[in-house]
């Protein structure tokens, strides 16, 4: 599991039992409930460098899509509405795309 020594399976487990159905993701609550919200900033970091697959340095839309895979690989795919409502919650720059500090400031949101 990519989260490993950073975060609990328990927790990761609960976090995802919550938005198993479609169009239940809500970020603000998945953050807490995997316990990313109360990492240190250098946790959020690389946990932002394991969700950034293709290593742009940024998270785009197809990565979004597949956010919950990146704690567990038999997680679903995220809708096209989700994936539209996570992106714009974190993009505040308006580039498409989320940066580390996006990230950031969105998990502490």
């Amino acid at each position: 599991m990519a989260f490993a020594g950073t975060l609990n399976e328990a927790d990761i487990k609960a976090a995802l039992d919550g938005c198993a159905a479609a169009d239940s993701f809500d970020h603000k609550k998945f953050f807490k409930a995997c316990g990313l919200a109360g990492k240190t900033a250098e946790e959020v970091k690389k946990a932002f460098f394991i969700v950034d697959q293709d290593k742009s340095g940024f998270i785009e839309e197809e990565e979004l899509k597949l956010f919950l895979q990146s704690f567990s690989a038999s997680a679903r795919a995220l809708t096209d509405k989700e994936t539209k409502a996570f992106l714009a919650a974190g993009d505040d720059d308006g580039d498409g795309k989320i940066g580390v500090d996006e990230f950031a400031a969105m998990v502490k949101s």
